[in-house]
């Protein structure tokens, strides 16, 4: 099924960062020729205003601020960028209660094809949003690390495919299919220290299935040497400038696990580069 429809979050602070990563998702929904809806949302709470002297230095800087404030000016970026691409485009701004922002968010993800989620790096807020997101949405996610934003491309030319032979993994190379059909180049990647020939035949078995869509992929192990799977799926990711890295996701919920599983965590906390995700 092509990808027609993306949803983008919009919440946090306007930083430098998240408003070029607001640009990027505006441009990887204009090259799929996909229409993008963008929810804003801030969390509802009770401010105390602060009251100022009327000869306050501090006092027209504030009213300037109070004004635009976060949401508005995430939803002027998106705006922006929605004009300067041609992009069918719509968005929709609310408050609600902070412990709800999340589950409000993934709710509105499952009307989407895709939810492109702008990652600021080991940030809490972010991965708890993006837990939710993979456990209550249904849907795939495309990470934009913020802290990588000015290398980005919109433009998936080289995709690789993290496969751990695990039904995550071959759900989100199903879900990634129309991204692998337009890519130039597909590879396929397990890490192991042990190639053995069930794990040989497992990708080789999948780079067939990807060939009957018009998928023309290769298969290859990269050795772990001891580091973690997330780091080393960096590091291949950047030594054959990937534009792209699609991955299923940990298995666990949270509450059953002390921490997130280690691949995904270390690729949530920091993609390396655009990751499609899906649960």
């Amino acid at each position: 099924m092509p990808i027609k429809d993306v949803f983008l979050p919009l919440v946090g602070q306007p930083r430098g960062p998240a408003l070029a990563a607001i640009e990027k998702c505006v441009a990887v929904a204009a090259d799929l020729g996909a229409r993008i809806t963008a929810l804003a949302l801030e969390e509802d709470a009770f401010v105390r205003p602060k009251v100022m002297l009327p000869d306050d230095p501090d006092a027209a800087e504030a009213k300037g601020a109070a004004g635009a404030g976060d949401m508005q000016q995430l939803l002027n970026a998106f705006a922006a960028a929605t004009s300067r691409a041609s992009v069918r485009a719509q968005s929709r701004s609310g408050k609600v209660p902070a412990d709800q922002i999340a589950s409000v968010l993934a709710e509105h993800a499952r009307f989407s094809d895709l939810t492109l989620v702008p990652v600021k790096p080991h940030d809490s807020r972010t991965e708890h949003i993006i837990e939710t997101f993979l456990f209550e949405s249904g849907r795939p996610l495309l990470l934009c690390p913020e802290q990588h934003v000015d290398e980005l491309r919109p433009e998936f030319e080289n995709v690789m495919i993290a496969w751990d032979h695990s039904a995550r993994a071959a759900r989100a190379v199903g879900d990634a299919m129309p991204i692998l059909q337009a890519a130039a180049s597909v590879c396929v990647v397990t890490v192991t220290d042990d190639n053995t020939d069930a794990m040989a035949q497992s990708g080789t078995a999948l780079v067939d299935h990807l060939r009957e869509h018009g998928v023309h992929a290769s298969f290859e192990t990269a050795k772990g040497s001891g580091s973690s799977i997330g780091k080393v799926l960096g590091s291949w990711a950047k030594s054959h400038a990937i534009d792209a890295i699609v991955m299923g996701a940990y298995h666990h919920s949270r509450l059953n696990e002390i921490v997130w599983g280690g691949v995904t965590k270390t690729v949530i906390g920091q993609p390396p580069c655009w990751v499609m995700i899906s649960h």
